[in-house]
């Protein structure tokens, strides 16, 4: 897919027409939002009571991820905005299709519960292809809270939820920023806000675009990394109609389209001829000598990975404050999430389509009792095709529908300013039932009660301490869960869940800060039953089940920031991942064990040098399930000892003037990546099957690039 040209250039004319509309009385205006900006924070409902405290979720200890961070990454995603931050891990799922995997606390991506300003707005197929394709522009801040029952609006959370806040308008302004470097990197944005006369209305309108080209590091014409474009718009608006009401309306409008495999202009001329090469039946060999390390000679189709997905998101949230104790936020979401897809001739398309609604209440008992109570109901229904499999004995489709009901409560309770104490329970119904004929009845039906308390504690000004124990739950219901069995078109598919994973975890966090230093010292403990697996039968027909035993995972990590002096900031992030022996076998990709990461970030008379490395600690590949060669025959065994590697990120940025910056910058600076150490991800395994799953460091090299950002 190529972006849509009718609907963004549409967007462009639409804030083009704006900044023309309203440059020239920027100036005139200037002066009256500086006098208005008091009055916003005054009369704002929603900046009011969030300062006050009045719409306190929890006090759970939680990242926050600027946009000025979020730019000085370059980040053209969401998955690209968060990959280094403390506790998470973007784990790339396929060499060939680019499934990007957000894990956090050393949890699996699916255990990650992604909200839009906290409604939960990502379904299970979502979390696959969505990651890459949700645009950074637009974005005010992220924040990550880690662990079970991380909020109280999405108990589906395992591993924690990764909120993205759209930025809100707070002055009229338009900014473009473009920029271009290697392998293909383009990225074009445009973001567009305004204010009312008088401060009650705010509209931001967003527009990006960006494309990567595949990457081939050994040469074999074969892709290590696919092609990427994106294209996305969104509108956000937020209106004041009084003292007490406010109303947000958030629209959004993506298209992503991903292409792995024969590389494009070498081994096939374009998507259309490879996807067609069906026609041309199996070749002989794929590669010449049958090693993966060498010129691909098979069928285009043979490795060709193409998924197109087109998503709509609608969401409306509408805030009453009945009186100064007490307020009520209704939410409303809807979402139509579209996949095309083709995996090495086995075609695969699915709708899912999500109906979120929540009423949520704050109501301040007395002085120390803030109590949190409400509602929530989630209805996603996913239906799937594939012509490819439905033509054999044994497969059984993903289609489900799957209906949560939900009540929560939460009582936070502050005795005195130096303790906070918050409990909270969930009780949830849930319903997931595979609508496939050969699958009668509903899978899955339980009420669940889920339990989180959170303590904070300051020792004094510079020591606060922080604790939370919390339980989670997610029902595993797609064929993605199953890392690929999807590929196995000749054996068929099956599905034997009936049970939600559901698990246990307990944080502790210790932060010391004295202005110039800070850290935070943290421990993770997340315990899963259930947890979703791939399994074979004795034919060898993929099945998507269950572990019968308990897996866990011990996170520890250590963040520490030194504001040298006021142009000079520097932050080291030391992190540790303990893995028994229950939850490895679950894995399809290795996940990093030990990660290390040096930033520094150095602002210079109209100068900005933003600079990252980041280490991987070798690992054991065998403990993952490993096992491969580069030759069919069963010979060449790869190597199952992943060698430790770094990675350095630069960026340099030069203010020119007030309203215009220029930038140079390379991402993988180094330019390692996996293929260089002759490790190709891709194998045979012991019968001479074709798999693109040997993972373990990075499959794209240096991204070298330049850009301006301009604002009027």
């Amino acid at each position: 897919m190529r972006i849509k040209s009718s609907v963004f250039c549409a967007l462009l004319c639409a804030l083009s027409s704006y900044a023309v509309a309203n440059g020239d009385q920027k100036n005139q205006t200037e002066q009256i939002i500086e006098e208005n900006i008091e009055k916003i924070e005054v009369f704002g409902v929603r900046r009011r009571l969030t300062s006050s405290g009045a719409l306190k979720d929890n006090i759970a200890k939680t990242e926050l991820l600027t946009d000025e961070f979020i730019e000085n990454t370059q980040a053209a995603s969401l998955a690209d905005a968060i990959q280094n931050a403390i506790g998470i891990r973007v784990s790339n799922e396929c060499s060939m299709c680019g499934a990007k995997r957000i894990m956090i606390n050393g949890m699996k991506g699916e255990h990650t519960n992604v909200l839009i300003d906290g409604i939960p707005m990502h379904t299970m197929i979502s979390g696959f292809y969505g990651m890459d394709s949700v645009a950074a522009t637009g974005i005010g801040a992220i924040e990550i809270a880690r662990g079970a029952g991380a909020s109280l609006t999405a108990p589906e959370a395992i591993g924690g939820t990764v909120n993205m806040v759209t930025k809100d308008a707070t002055e009229r302004e338009v900014q473009v920023n473009l920029s271009a470097g290697e392998l293909g990197y383009r990225k074009a944005s445009i973001m567009a806000m305004g204010v009312s006369e008088d401060n009650n209305s705010h509209i931001t309108l967003v527009g990006q675009y960006d494309n990567r080209d595949q990457f081939d590091g050994d040469n074999n014409g074969v892709s290590e990394n696919p092609v990427l474009t994106n294209s996305s718009m969104t509108i956000y608006f937020s209106h004041d109609f009084s003292h007490t009401d406010n109303i947000r309306i958030r629209y959004n409008q993506s298209n992503s389209e991903v292409f792995g495999g024969p590389v494009l202009g070498d081994t096939v001329h374009s998507i259309s001829d490879a996807l067609s090469s069906v026609a041309y039946g199996e070749a002989d060999n794929l590669f010449v000598d049958n090693d993966v390390r060498k010129t691909y000679i098979g069928n285009p189709w043979e490795t060709a990975e193409w998924v197109k997905t087109d998503r709509e998101e609608v969401s409306i949230s509408w805030l009453h404050e009945i009186n100064s104790d007490f307020n009520i936020t209704t939410s409303l979401a809807s979402i139509n999430h579209i996949q095309d897809s083709f995996y090495e001739g086995v075609d695969y398309y699915a709708e899912d389509t999500m109906l979120y609604a929540s009423i949520r209440a704050n109501y301040y008992l007395n002085d120390s009792h803030l109590l949190t109570f409400g509602s929530d109901i989630r209805h996603e229904q996913m239906r799937s095709d594939s012509r490819a499999l439905e033509l054999l004995d044994n497969y059984v489709e993903d289609s489900f529908d799957y209906i949560t009901k939900g009540i929560f409560i939460q009582d936070t309770w502050t005795p005195h300013e130096d303790f906070e104490l918050a409990t909270a329970i969930r009780i949830d119904n849930i319903q997931a039932n595979f609508v496939d004929s050969s699958k009668p009845g509903t899978e899955i039906n339980k009420t669940l009660f889920s339990p989180r308390i959170d303590m904070r504690y300051l020792h004094n000004e510079q020591f606060t301490s922080r604790l939370s124990f919390g339980q989670g739950y997610r029902a595993p219901l797609s064929f993605f869960e199953s890392d690929h069995g999807i590929l196995d078109s000749g054996k068929g598919y099956l599905v034997e869940v009936d049970q939600p994973e559901r698990s246990n975890s307990a944080t502790y966090s210790l932060n010391y800060d004295n202005n110039k230093l800070t850290s935070t010292l943290s421990f993770a403990y997340t315990q899963v039953d259930h947890l979703a697996t791939l399994e074979h039968t004795e034919e060898g027909t993929p099945v998507l089940t269950q572990l019968e035993k308990a897996a866990s995972v011990t996170a520890i990590d250590l963040a520490i920031n030194y504001q040298i002096f006021e142009e000079l900031a520097l932050s080291a992030i030391i992190e540790q991942y303990n893995y028994d022996e229950t939850f490895k076998e679950s894995f399809a990709i290795a996940p990093a064990e030990q990660r290390i990461t040096l930033s520094s970030d150095w602002d210079y008379q109209g100068w900005d040098i933003i600079t990252s490395a980041t280490w991987v600690g070798s690992r054991d590949l065998s403990d993952y399930g490993y096992d491969g060669y580069n030759r069919n025959d069963a010979t060449e065994k790869k190597s199952t000892m992943a060698p430790s590697y770094f990675t350095v990120d630069l960026k340099i940025v030069k203010a020119l003037s007030k309203a215009l910056k220029v930038y140079i910058g390379a991402t993988n600076l180094l330019d390692y990546n996996q293929a260089d150490d002759m490790q190709s991800p891709i194998m045979f395994d012991a019968e001479g099957n074709y798999d693109v799953v040997y993972i373990y460091g990075p499959l794209r090299g240096r991204t070298a690039y330049a850009g301006l950002k301009y604002e009027f």
